[in-house]
């Protein structure tokens, strides 16, 4: 290779490295915009209500058991009487929750959060054992009055007067389920119930439930059934369980959820949790939805910026393409100011996201370049012709761009296939160059 070929690529290489600063200048400001649209949307939750999630309702029977042992004291055998307090849980045998969900937005400022409102009734019926299961030394227990609890995560979004429908009766919830490891949510004291029997009853209250971010449902029966309709078309399904069913359209989607005991095996799980301390396998199980926007304008320009690499080497090799075939001389200046071109785009398609949204942000910033270097390079390239076709190649390359960026499942082969047919443009745009006397007639 001759000295001169190879001054101009060794620059070529240096200007691309030199515009990576630039670049990653504009990494870090998305990275901090981000942030702090975070930091706003978790101001605004927390001023309105964060996460939702419903776990319950559990039937909870307080309990006194009285122990008695011999001991033997100053020669003498003593009966001595201990008590033991704790708590007998029993989950519905059938758990159905039928929810409507409307979403709205929040402004502060220049950014926006988006919070539900699940709106519905949650229903099923209890099937309690003859003396509450316990099998034996059942006279050396006492039972206080059940009480119902349903654990909300964050009280504050309740949005109307609970009230239980417990058989033909009815009964107010109040704040708090009266339980150390279910801390968050209300409760409601039930009428005593005979233990002697068995027996069912029917449960079921109305509930209006505001929150931010995503909702989630614990199926607490032994068959649970949850129905779900929302406004909302972009649906991120959560969770250890997915729907059975769902319908997604550009109004909102419909999902249905259907489990058993033999998927959840809740009873081990409340057990560990209200005897061990161990609640992560009870407060895990749960199915639900995102109402959080799954690809954002942040997200997309850092997934932008990461082809701007190839769209600055690109560009250059088309500028080095046209010294080489057309004699031209392109001066380094020219071809460090077109770079700092390209990486304007990403500042202008960051700055107008946040105002317009991403894709008139992306169009408006790519025709902004288009049009600058288009006119710009008119001039350098002594054509309106070449500064016209170069300006429609670059528009053609934003263009593909925003494909990889819309075809989330498909940008690796959709970027692969580009780089492929680019480098057979080049190979047969130079297949009768030769190479040994480039850069000697200068």
């Amino acid at each position: 290779m001759n000295k001169s070929l190879a001054y101009k690529l060794g620059t070529i290489a240096l200007l691309t490295l030199l515009l990576m600063i630039p670049l990653l200048m504009i990494g870090g400001l998305i990275s901090d915009r981000q942030n702090l649209r975070d930091g706003v949307l978790h101001d605004i939750a927390q001023s309105a209500s964060f996460d939702q999630q419903i776990s319950g309702p559990l039937l909870v029977v307080p309990y006194r058991k009285y122990q008695r042992r011999w001991i033997v004291k100053d020669g003498e055998s003593v009966e001595e009487t201990s008590t033991l307090s704790g708590h007998l849980y029993f989950l519905p045998e059938t758990f159905d929750a039928d929810l409507g969900v409307d979403t709205e937005l929040r402004a502060r400022g220049i950014y926006q959060a988006r919070l539900f409102h699940a709106k519905g009734r949650i229903s099923g019926r209890f099937k309690l054992p003859h003396h509450w299961g316990i099998d034996k030394d059942f006279d050396d227990y006492r039972f206080d009055k059940p009480f119902l609890a349903v654990g909300i995560s964050d009280i504050r979004g309740i949005e109307n007067g609970l009230e239980l429908s417990f058989d033909d009766q009815r009964l107010p919830f109040e704040a708090g389920t009266g339980l150390d490891w279910l801390r968050s949510g209300v409760r409601v004291a039930l009428p005593q119930l005979d233990a002697e029997q068995a027996r069912e009853f029917a449960y079921g209250f109305d509930l209006a439930l505001q929150g931010t971010g995503q909702l989630h449902l614990l199926p607490v029966g032994r068959t649970s059934s949850v129905d779900m309709r929302a406004n909302w078309p972009h649906p991120s399904f959560v969770g250890s369980y997915l729907p059975s069913r769902r319908d997604i359209d550009a109004n909102g989607f419909t999902a249905h959820w259907q489990t058993s005991f033999f998927a959840t095996n809740l009873e081990d799980a409340v057990r560990q949790c209200a005897t061990g301390g161990q609640c992560a396998d009870f407060s895990e199980r749960t199915f639900g939805v995102s109402f959080i926007d799954p690809v954002d304008q942040y997200l997309k320009s850092e997934r932008a910026i990461k082809y701007a690499l190839l769209f600055i080497a690109l560009t250059f090799a088309g500028f080095f393409l046209f010294e080489v075939l057309k004699n031209l001389s392109v001066h380094p200046v020219q071809y460090i100011l077109v770079g700092v071109a390209l990486a304007f785009f990403y500042l202008l398609l960051l700055s107008l996201s946040e105002h317009i949204g991403f894709g008139p942000a992306y169009g408006l910033s790519a025709s902004a370049c288009v049009l600058l270097l288009g006119f710009y390079l008119s001039h350098v390239l002594h054509s309106v012709g070449r500064g016209v076709g170069f300006a429609a190649g670059l528009a053609a390359l934003y263009g593909m761009l925003y494909g990889l960026l819309s075809a989330e499942d498909y940008a690796l082969l959709m970027g692969s296939l580009l780089c492929f047919g680019l480098l057979g443009v080049f190979m047969v745009l130079t297949r009768r160059l030769d190479w040994a006397r480039v850069g000697r007639a200068a």
